[in-house]
């Protein structure tokens, strides 16, 4: 199967090289990495260091949510990350920024190749309830100048014996031919600046994401399993979320949690 590697060059003029004012400041691409986000992480130790991405052409050992570790075929998928400065934002709207990272990567699919993504809480992607991306943010650096690192794992052409789980699937497998990874980390980040600066326009104000958020969740009026930090159980309804990003299950707020789309009979 033929992978191309990234355009940087195309990626740099498109993110950084506009004559207005660009979100992010600088992007690069490695051929191989441990892992994007541990890369990030070490340089948010400069307080000046903000809106840069770091894209991998196979990541090694990647790190997903629950401390899950995953690899990436070479030029099979989009493994990147962001480094942003949280300047402004109160402690408990945090919870947004991956929620946020979720809605970009739906409409990035959604808009680059025609896939019907969605979201299940709080922000791993689906087609048709198989995995097709996942999303980490973890936080960077704390005091005057806060910073989060968000990484993405998109799966662009794994074929099925390359799927690191049987319940996952790639974009190729969806039916799109031949996807452009440059076109879609474009579109990624894209999406990313375009929501982040209406959000931090807004006054950070939730709703801005809330309505954006339930329109691309395929969580919420579902029943659901959730296995809670402490192994605790909780079933029921996700009726909706909350100003923080929390899923509502019932009469309960759950922050963080394995979430299980349960069928009827379950």
């Amino acid at each position: 199967m033929h992978r191309p590697p990234l355009d940087l060059e195309q990626l740099r003029r498109a993110l950084t090289g506009t004559p207005e004012p660009a979100f992010f400041t600088g992007i690069d691409v490695v051929e191989s990495t441990g892992s994007t986000n541990a890369d990030l992480i070490a340089r948010a130790a400069d307080p000046e260091t903000d809106r840069i991405v770091l894209v991998a052409e196979a990541q090694e050992s990647g790190r997903g949510r629950l401390a899950r570790a995953w690899s990436s075929p070479p030029r099979a998928q989009i493994s990147l990350s962001m480094l942003v400065r949280t300047d402004g934002v109160d402690a408990e709207m945090l919870g947004w920024i991956p929620l946020l990272t979720g809605i970009a990567a739906v409409d990035a699919v959604r808009g680059a190749t025609g896939v019907p993504a969605a979201l299940k809480w709080p922000n791993d992607v689906l087609v048709e309830g198989r995995k097709l991306a996942g999303i980490l943010a973890e936080v960077a650096a704390t005091g005057p100048r806060p910073a989060i690192v968000v990484g993405i794992g998109l799966n662009v052409s794994l074929t099925a014996d390359e799927l690191p789980v049987p319940h996952a699937t790639s974009l190729t497998l969806c039916g799109a031919e031949q996807p452009d990874r440059t076109a879609l980390v474009l579109a990624l980040l894209t999406e990313f600046a375009r929501r982040y600066s209406e959000w931090r326009d807004s006054g950070w104000d939730p709703e801005v994401l809330a309505e954006a958020y339930r329109e691309r969740c395929a969580t919420l009026g579902a029943p659901v399993r959730a296995e809670l930090p402490g192994g605790r159980l909780l079933t029921g309804i996700a009726r909706d979320i909350d100003t923080a990003g929390r899923l509502l299950i019932g009469e309960e707020a759950v922050a963080a949690g394995d979430v299980t789309h349960l069928r009827p009979q379950d």
